[in-house]
């Protein structure tokens, strides 16, 4: 007999001011579910303080204590929490052998288009506020600014509730743009993005090479694009004396927004379950994981090379979890932005919303935006192209607009 709909997932409000509230997830367990769930509270914008992770290889058990915001919609992470945990009808294990990278759900794409009369500002934050409030999901963007001055932003999106294909989601979704951006807006569309629209949507097909070399080396650095030695504390070690039949990580390092998610996404991408682990970020910016672990066989990770190709993919991914550089392009300044794509599909969440807010900080106005996925050095990336206002972009040294931009994506600010 199965547990309750309702006791799956559990989420405690704060008691007091300042105390966080505590997530709790109870289910049958599948290897990369700590991953996707903490994908799912980054997405929502909030950050993990501490967690505790335990599973007999069928039954798992999460708690999660995170530090919420006061629009925080609790309800919807509730929902959709559940949506990735295994039936929780079922301890058969069935959900347990489906393959760990299997693709999300392909939704419905749709072309949201519409004019602008006149460039504002952090425009392009307040739209992407408006898309996050809607639920609907960014896979790629292409704005331009016409030589009067006038806007036209292709938003190429899904829809999480899939409902975008009916007048009453997109009259909705319309009027919701209406309210935010006012007068400037002229008009507005929703249409499905057939493949031949999409396919005219890709933007540059290419990346200069003296970018890809520098951006996505997947060795650290000799110095942090912020200056901070590559010799700054980041362990990760191995020990398998502890446990019989589990491997233990050990990771000390500094903490960032999504830690835990990139620590996750990595072992699932190794086919790598976590049968036990344990997170604590003190109030010093340092953190602490745990992680006993085991492999796609169920044993522990004897083999010394595994080992040490574990812990350097952990350190670089911890290291530089997205990649931020600010480069020229012809004459104009362009700000790229890179994530990893796990190899289930999916990519970071709230990339492109953090980007716009660091750029809305600085005062900087966007002139256009590409977004596109990349095969480089055997990995698929996730690629944002922001060609900077040339007025404004002047205004502001490089440097500034990329530890502004890099600070903002990892938390730091």
């Amino acid at each position: 007999m199965g547990i309750l709909r309702e006791d799956v997932v559990v989420i405690s409000p704060a008691e007091k001011a300042g105390d966080p509230t505590v997530i709790s997830v109870n289910c049958p367990d599948k290897t990369g579910l700590g991953c996707d769930l903490c994908r799912i509270v980054l997405h929502f914008g909030l950050s993990i303080a501490r967690g505790d992770f335990s599973t007999d290889g069928k039954w798992c058990y999460i708690v999660l204590w995170v530090d919420g915001k006061t629009n925080t919609r609790w309800d919807l992470l509730e929902k959709r929490l559940l949506e990735v945990c295994p039936s929780y009808f079922s301890t058969s294990g069935i959900d347990y052998y489906r393959p760990v990278n299997q693709q999300p759900k392909q939704l419905d794409v749709y072309l949201l288009k519409f004019w602008c009369s006149c460039v504002r500002k952090g425009l392009l934050h307040d739209i992407t506020l408006v898309l996050f409030d809607l639920e609907l999901t960014i896979k790629r963007v292409k704005v331009s600014t016409t030589p009067d001055g006038k806007v036209m932003d292709l938003f190429f999106i899904t829809d999480t509730r899939e409902l975008l294909h009916t007048k009453e989601r997109q009259g909705e979704t319309i009027l919701h743009f209406k309210t935010a951006l006012g007068d400037i807006l002229e008009s507005c569309e929703i249409e499905s993005a057939g493949e031949e629209i999409t396919a005219c949507s890709q933007g540059t097909s290419f990346l200069p090479s003296a970018i890809t070399e520098d951006m996505f080396s997947l060795e650290l650095p000799a110095r942090h694009p912020g200056g901070l030695l590559a010799s700054d504390p980041i362990s990760v070690t191995v020990d398998n004396s502890l446990s019989p039949s589990h491997t233990l990580i050990q990771i000390l390092c500094q903490d960032h927004k999504g830690l835990i998610y990139d620590s996750m996404r990595t072992l699932k991408d190794y086919n790598i379950q976590v049968s036990y682990g344990r997170f604590f970020a003190n109030r010093r910016g340092g953190c602490e994981l745990d992680l006993f672990i085991v492999q796609a066989d169920g044993k522990k990770i004897v083999d010394r090379n595994k080992q040490n190709a574990l812990c350097s993919r952990l350190r670089m991914e911890l290291f530089r979890p997205l990649r931020v550089a600010v480069v020229s392009r012809g004459p104009d300044t362009e700000l790229l932005v890179a994530n990893p794509v796990e190899l289930s599909g999916r990519g970071r969440p709230l990339v492109f919303h953090d980007i716009t807010l660091a750029l809305k900080n600085l005062n900087i106005q966007i002139f256009s935006v590409e977004i596109g996925r990349h095969m480089i050095c055997d990995r698929e990336w996730e690629v944002y192209r922001i060609l900077l206002d040339e007025g404004d972009s002047h205004h502001v040294s490089r440097n500034m607009i990329e530890e502004g931009v890099r600070k903002l994506l990892m938390g730091w600010e």
